[in-house]
This record gives C-alpha cells, structure tokens and sequence, in this order.
C-alpha cells in the first residue's frame, strides 16, 4: 500500500494527495505532524530514501534557523531533532513498499505510485 506523509497546509503536499487519489490505488495518508515517526520508523523512511538525514531536514524553518543551524550533529541526532520537530521533515515523502521519493517537486511521484 502507498503511503504519503503528509502536511494538509503545504500546496505541494495536497498536489501531491491529489495525484495518488486519482491514481486509483490503495493508499494511507500519514499527518506526521499529528503523529510523528518514532525514531524507528524515521531511521527506515530514510534507508529507503537512500539519503543522509540531513537532506531530509527543511533548513528554512524558524526553528531550524533559531536552534540548529550552524551547529554539528550526527545523524541519529538529526533523526532525533526531527522525530521532536517534526515540522522539520521535508514533504511529501511517498512510501510504496520499500521504495520511498521525497516528492518535490510532484512528478517524482509519478515513478512510485
């Protein structure tokens, strides 16, 4: 099943809600900011992703900018930072299986659902 972790209030987020919805395919919507990965689940989604956590960070932020930018971290703490802010979490990310696309912009989607 198709998995989009998504923020109803980012437009690239709901473009991309809209794309799997009309896709036809099974699929479970993931409010990460309701309901944020554990540092499991994180530590998985960026395996698949294939990337450093620090390419999932969104460094534009406020809190970002105000708390941790400029300063060294490893990569489990940049999980850690980003499992206790997860407004951190750059989105949309689609999940279908054990591949995973952080869909920005949109169209990376396309290869995944």
């Amino acid at each position: 099943m198709i998995q989009i972790f998504h923020n109803s209030r980012c437009s690239k987020s709901r473009q991309c809600l809209s794309l799997i919805e009309n896709s036809g395919k099974k699929f479970e919507v993931i409010k990460y900011l309701e309901n944020p990965p554990t540092i499991t689940e994180l530590t998985e989604i960026i395996s698949k992703l294939g990337i450093d956590p620090i390419e999932l960070v969104r460094k534009k932020e406020k809190i970002w900018i105000e708390e941790f930018k400029n300063k060294t971290f490893s990569s489990q703490e940049l999980i850690e930072i980003m499992v206790k802010n997860p407004i951190l979490i750059e989105r949309p990310i689609v999940i279908n299986g054990e591949k995973a696309i952080v869909a920005r912009p949109i169209e990376k989607a396309i290869g995944i659902i």
